[in-house]
């Protein structure tokens, strides 16, 4: 397979996921840049460009509340998650946890496959 078409395949598997990685981030206060931070560190890098909107559309959804604080000099937006996001979150991470045992069940019998 070609390099690629499996950074396109990457990419797909990473959106997928993306969504359930800033919610589970926004369990505690974080504004775009340590948010991105968090996430970079975690294994998970994402730039401004699909960080920012997905936070943005989130808060339009009501998953996420926001506030300005003022931070080292600076004023900075601070995203955590609603009631709504806690519910979202939960119910994401057990599909999440269904979807990754029935994954792990298919790949464990691959019957040698790779």
């Amino acid at each position: 397979m070609s390099e690629k078409r499996v950074d396109k395949m990457r990419g797909e598997l990473r959106r997928g996921v993306l969504v359930l990685a800033v919610l589970a981030s926004l369990r505690t206060p974080h504004y775009g840049y340590s948010l991105r931070k968090q996430l970079s560190e975690a294994g998970l890098d994402i730039d401004e460009g699909t960080l920012y909107p997905l936070v943005r559309r989130l808060a339009d959804q009501g998953l996420l509340e926001s506030e300005w604080q003022q931070a080292e000099g600076r004023e900075r937006r601070y995203y955590t998650l609603s009631k709504a996001g806690i519910e979202q979150l939960a119910q994401l991470s057990h599909e999440w946890q269904l979807m990754n045992e029935a994954l792990g069940t298919i790949l464990e019998n691959d019957h040698g496959i790779s």
